[in-house]
């Protein structure tokens, strides 16, 4: 909910494959550890959050969440401040205390006590990691120094990839969207050390300082590194220029989100022709491809490019390229001028104040390396079978829901109906944490340096990850922890899977919310949010098999389209920056799994007790409290330089949008809440969007 609920199909497989690890944030418990004595007079869960001197007809997102805002202030370490933050901040401290436990048992090489304990040992031992510098990095820098020729730099960008610094391009094992009980190799653009490929281009006062400021921290990067001021400035601006080029060839961000585009299955041997500058048949068994026959290649043009840079830029540039590159990756793990100069660049993105302390950072990082091996601690401690069972029984309400709802559709024909039907019955839902784990014994965790046993991490996922190649597709694998504040939809699984921490509500336990508040929140923003995800502008596309083929008629196919048109341009028009539109093309996967999880959510809240029963609480009514927790799950308010990053390079709208910009398409929010032409609220019911 507060970062993104993923469509997996773009977000593990296609964003930052070097960051997807630290990308999947914390989460707390569903419920308090405090007594069920204590707290008994605890403030309404929404109510306590509404700004009543706000209008809900005007702006239904400061009504429900202003009074929260205006007295929780964005902390100076943070880019936002939200509920998601509270949930993390205080789930934080528990992994801190599994991990610091971990750490004062002597236990077996391989056991989780071991592995968890000493890679918590290392982050938190600052001294030793001032007093190693760049060691634990030279031999891997040799390799780097060494580089004579394009075969030789190749070798070394595999070998980097293979310890977590991805350059050049992306490249990852992944189900094949044609195919989906196959694990496919895929090569995508990539490469590029600004967030996206937009900022190599915008040319407004804010774009231009990062780009000049970019400049700058890989000149300090490299001077720290060893090069003098001169020519670590030189080759700054020789990497600025070699990344510029390879945004020229980079497809925008909504140009990804067709699938079709973006799948071009061919043999490996035929790479050469569109890259014959590199040495696929000494690449790929250095990565970990040796049997496979197949690549699916994202953005041919990309590597038509690629193959050109090879032959025109200067060896030493593209050194200078991977060394810059591989101590920006592992920048965290080094010692503290490192993480600083970091963390000052970055403050252009995401508007924060103050590093965040040390053991923060630390439990963050623990977190991707061995997340789900926290998640096996974490369920035993703080999540039970009767949240669990709340939750799959909500699944099944809201996917009655949608088969109810498809089959009232005037613009869909029976056969695409029939078929949409089977979809939705198959979906799969995976609630709380997995049935079986992951075995990390093999993962060389150990006490010689933080950045030692981060390399060796990414390494064990990177073989975990390309081991996959040439065997069946374990559907049952989670990609998110138990623990994670998130949930995502995977179109090549059909699938749903809401790991066990986003249904918390910080400082309630889950009894202690009414079904009002919990089908929106929970109901709404995560399981029909997901659920419509199989049916969005994208999703739609794959069957329920998860293969990605035609299954609608062509007078259906045209008919969505001219309804989805209707969101793009809708959200085209919202400007939460001055001169940053919202991008509808590439949220419209978002925006319309929103739009259907609010009313998937009505329909299944309309079923229960609570909603028959219209009492109100706290002054509002059932259908009221329902609005008022959806609007909860979106709680927070954003720095002006991270909602920048975020509107040019995230594919979900920003928090207040994902409540108002939904809201207008929505009759019953109108009856709720009475709104009326003239107020902002208002939109015409032939302008509002109805797909599903």
């Amino acid at each position: 909910m507060f970062f993104i609920h993923s469509n997996v199909l773009l977000h593990l497989s296609k964003n930052n494959m070097k960051n997807t690890l630290l990308l999947l944030s914390f989460s707390l418990c569903l419920f308090s550890c405090k007594n069920k004595n204590q707290e008994v007079n605890k403030p309404d869960v929404v109510a306590n959050n509404v700004d009543t001197t706000i209008d809900p007809t005007n702006d239904f997102f400061d009504f429900a969440n202003g009074g929260w805002i205006k007295t929780n202030p964005i902390p100076e370490e943070q880019s936002s401040w939200g509920i998601g933050n509270l949930v993390i901040e205080e789930n934080m401290k528990r992994l801190r205390e599994i991990s610091e436990k971990a750490a004062s048992v002597n236990d077996k090489k391989g056991s989780n006590n071991q592995m968890i304990g000493d890679f918590w040992k290392m982050g938190m031992d600052s001294a030793k990691i001032e007093k190693d510098g760049l060691a634990p990095l030279q031999p891997m820098l040799a390799k780097i120094n060494n580089i004579k020729d394009i075969n030789e730099l190749l070798t070394v960008v595999a070998t980097l990839k293979k310890i977590g610094s991805s350059t050049m391009f992306s490249d990852y094992v992944g189900q094949d969207a044609k195919s989906s009980d196959v694990m496919a190799y895929q090569l995508n653009q990539g490469g590029l050390g600004l967030p996206e490929r937009e900022y190599y281009f915008k040319n407004d006062s804010t774009t231009n300082t990062i780009r000049n400021e970019y400049v700058s921290y890989i000149t300090k990067i490299l001077m720290m590194s060893g090069s003098d001021s001169t020519k670590a400035f030189n080759a700054a601006k020789n990497i600025l220029q070699l990344e510029t080029k390879l945004a020229s060839a980079s497809r925008k961000i909504e140009d990804l989100r067709d699938p079709y585009k973006n799948y071009n299955k061919m043999a490996i041997t035929d790479l050469k022709k569109i890259s014959n500058n590199i040495n696929w048949s000494n690449y790929l068994p250095e990565i970990g491809v040796k049997t496979n026959d197949s690549v699916i290649v994202g953005q041919p043009e990309f590597f038509v490019t690629l193959n050109n840079l090879l032959r025109t830029t200067a060896i030493e540039d593209w050194k200078n390229y991977l060394k810059y590159n591989f101590i920006n990756d592992l920048s965290g793990y080094l010692p503290d001028r490192f993480g600083k100069a970091a963390f000052e660049f970055n403050k252009l993105f995401s508007g924060a104040k103050v590093r965040r302390p040390r053991w923060k950072r630390v439990i963050q990082t623990e977190e991707g390396a061995l997340g789900e091996l926290l998640g096996q601690l974490y369920v035993k401690e703080f999540f039970n079978e009767t949240a669990k069972k709340r939750y799959t029984v909500m699944v099944d309400d809201i996917k009655s829901a949608l088969k109810d709802r498809i089959g009232k559709l005037s613009w869909m024909n029976d056969s695409t109906k029939q078929k949409a039907y089977l979809k939705l019955a198959t979906i799969k839902s995976k609630v709380g944490y997995p049935d079986k784990w992951k075995d990390f014994s093999a993962m060389d965790i150990g006490t010689e340096s933080f950045a030692k046993n981060m390399m060796n991490a990414n390494l064990w996922w990177h073989q975990y990850q390309y081991s996959k190649l040439g065997k069946p597709v374990d559907r049952d694998e989670w990609d998110m922890t138990p623990q994670t504040y998130n949930a995502y939809y995977n179109p090549s699984n059909n699938e749903i899977v809401l790991p066990a921490g986003i249904f918390t509500i910080p400082g309630y336990r889950d009894e202690e919310v009414d079904d009002a508040v919990v089908y929106g929140y929970g109901g709404a923003s995560t399981i029909g949010h997901e659920i419509t995800h199989g049916f969005d502008d994208e999703g739609r596309q794959f069957d329920e098999k998860g293969n990605l083929v035609s299954w609608w008629t062509k007078s259906d196919e045209e008919l969505f389209n001219k309804k989805a048109a209707v969101m793009v341009n809708q959200f085209n028009q919202f400007e939460p920056v001055k001169g940053y539109h919202i991008n509808g093309k590439a949220t419209l996967g978002e925006n319309i799994a929103d739009l259907g999880g609010i009313l998937l959510g009505i329909e299944a809240f309309k079923k229960t007790n609570q909603y028959k029963e219209g009492k109100s609480i706290a002054g509002y009514t059932p259908m009221q409290r329902y609005f008022l927790g959806y609007a909860l799950g979106w709680l927070g308010h954003t720095r002006e330089e991270q909602l920048k990053n975020r509107l040019m390079t995230d594919v979900h709208s920003p928090a207040k949008y994902r409540v108002n910009g939904p809201f207008v398409n929505v009759d019953e929010f109108y009856s709720t809440f009475k709104i009326k032409p003239g107020t902002s609220m208002f939109v015409t019911d032939s302008s509002r969007v109805r797909i599903w």
